[in-house]
């Protein structure tokens, strides 16, 4: 068995052994690991950018802040949507690899950038009268007045952004995630320089502040494109697949396959993202302080999310190569459960660090959210801190889960997990957040219990469904069902 893309993955082998071995399993916990951490990295970059906004919104006062929030909230369910229909790329790509199908990566990755064009119109149109929508909603004026101009200049970024991810998933895909993370961490370097120069009116520009921190998106978003785009372009062991030649050439089943696989996924991804979002509004319900201590903590579990959420997407892409190789008889089965046994050992190990650093110093952690002059409020503070210990447990059951999701996805099955999201965040985790804390009055405790059984269901479910994918899988030998 060929574990890895390496250098040559399109290039012919040797038939491998279906039998499971040491060897092979070390093999492919080194390529799981390998593209786990600069995926890890990549992603911590993305939401290092959306919080560095939010703090430096902050500083332009809370009518900017506001309208940045509202501007955001609109935006984010819409690139939610589109970037799990992009990411149905990634799993596509890889057993195109897998397979030695040169002419399918190149035609995938094609349509991934139809695809994006696709839904960025659209979306785009909608951001445009973004203000109006949320005059609808009852909104302030003044709000949605500045959110409206800050909407008009970021919506020209959404085209270039869903195009990075498209290239992203190619990257991925072919296990080469470095260079996604260091155009990442200059993105975000550039971000906080963007927001500095054209928001606070420095190195001669003018003050802009919200206007001016959407520039700053804008720059941000084709920087990471052409990042790519460039790198892509001029690297020579990407040449053979010629991916930008015929740009124009349809391919329908192939663009129709993004979708079914990836409109799956944007739901689900959008059910648990408002899941923590419905958290933090019945927090609010019980009380402000409880809210803020609510609010940090989960501040910190998405943060700490990017960790098995890179070990997913590894997860995903590892699966979708063994997957392409033994449907073309390159490959065994037996891959794809090497390959899930190592995602889920290396996600075990993240998730011990994970734990150990909330349980060591995350009450410091949820102190530093606090302007200096305010930790002398001991009971945020101490709610937090009582809440960190609990959100390692709860992490470790989200890890889980989505490393569990990821397998599925690699072979190709997304509604399952957008079924169970559903059922899971919402059936099961906010239904009880509001019964034991709101209903029942049982308060912040009875909220963040809700969270907990959400979670716990979930990964349970969800790793039953990923082992019993992985089995069907192999005594079927290699057909996915």
């Amino acid at each position: 068995m060929e574990p890895t893309v390496a250098k040559r993955p399109g290039r012919a082998r040797e038939a491998p052994s279906p039998a499971f071995s040491s060897h092979l399993f070390k093999v492919e916990l080194k390529a799981m690991a390998k593209l786990s951490l600069p995926l890890v990295g990549s992603f911590t970059g993305a939401v290092a950018i959306s919080t560095t906004d939010v703090v430096m919104m902050g500083h332009l006062g809370p009518n900017a802040l506001a309208a940045g929030a509202l501007g955001y909230n609109l935006i984010f369910p819409l690139y939610l949507l589109g970037l799990g229909i992009i990411l149905a790329l990634a799993p596509l790509v890889a057993q195109a690899l897998g397979a030695g199908d040169e002419v399918a990566v190149r035609r995938s990755v094609r349509q991934g950038l139809w695809a994006g064009t696709a839904v960025a119109v659209p979306f785009s149109a909608i951001l445009w009268w973004g203000g109006d929508i949320l005059a609808s909603f009852g909104q302030d004026p003044l709000l949605t007045g500045m959110a409206s101009e800050y909407l008009r200049v970021i919506l020209w970024g959404l085209l270039p952004l869903f195009w990075y991810n498209a290239l992203r998933s190619f990257l991925t895909a072919y296990s080469h995630a470095g260079p996604i993370l260091v155009i990442s961490m200059l993105a975000v370097a550039l971000n906080i320089l963007g927001n500095y120069a054209f928001m606070f009116g420095h190195f001669g520009f003018p003050r802009l502040e919200l206007v001016g921190a959407g520039i700053s998106t804008l720059f941000v978003d084709f920087f990471l494109f052409f990042g790519l785009f460039f790198y892509i372009h001029y690297h020579r062991e990407y040449s053979r697949f010629a991916l930008f030649q015929r740009i124009w050439r349809p391919d329908w089943g192939r663009f129709l396959l993004l979708f079914k696989l990836g409109i799956p996924i944007g739901l689900g991804i959008i059910a648990e993202a408002f899941f923590f979002s419905l958290i933090i509004f019945l927090s609010g319900r019980i009380g402000a302080q409880e809210l803020a201590a609510v609010a940090i903590v989960i501040q910190i579990m998405t943060v700490a999310f990017m960790a098995p959420l890179g070990v997913s997407h590894a997860a995903m892409v590892r699966i979708g190569y063994h997957l392409g190789a033994a449907q073309s008889g390159r490959g065994s089965p037996t891959g794809v459960r090497v390959a899930a046994m190592a995602a889920m050992l290396v996600n075990f190990l993240v998730l011990c660090v994970i734990g150990l650093v909330l349980i060591l110093v995350g009450d410091d952690l949820a102190a530093r959210f606090l302007a200096p002059e305010h930790r002398g409020d001991g009971i945020i503070v101490a709610l937090a801190a009582s809440f960190v210990l609990t959100a390692a447990i709860f992490q470790f059951f989200d890890g889980l889960q989505i490393v569990a999701v990821g397998i599925l996805r690699g072979l190709q099955q997304t509604k399952l997990p957008m079924v169970l999201a559903f059922v899971a965040f919402w059936g099961i985790g906010a239904s009880s957040a509001w019964f034991m804390g709101v209903y029942l009055n049982g308060g912040i405790t009875g909220v963040w219990s809700g969270l907990g059984l959400g979670l716990g269901f979930g990964a349970s479910i969800a790793l039953i469904l990923a082992y019993r994918a992985v089995w069907r899988f192999e005594k079927g030998a290699g057909h996915v069902g």
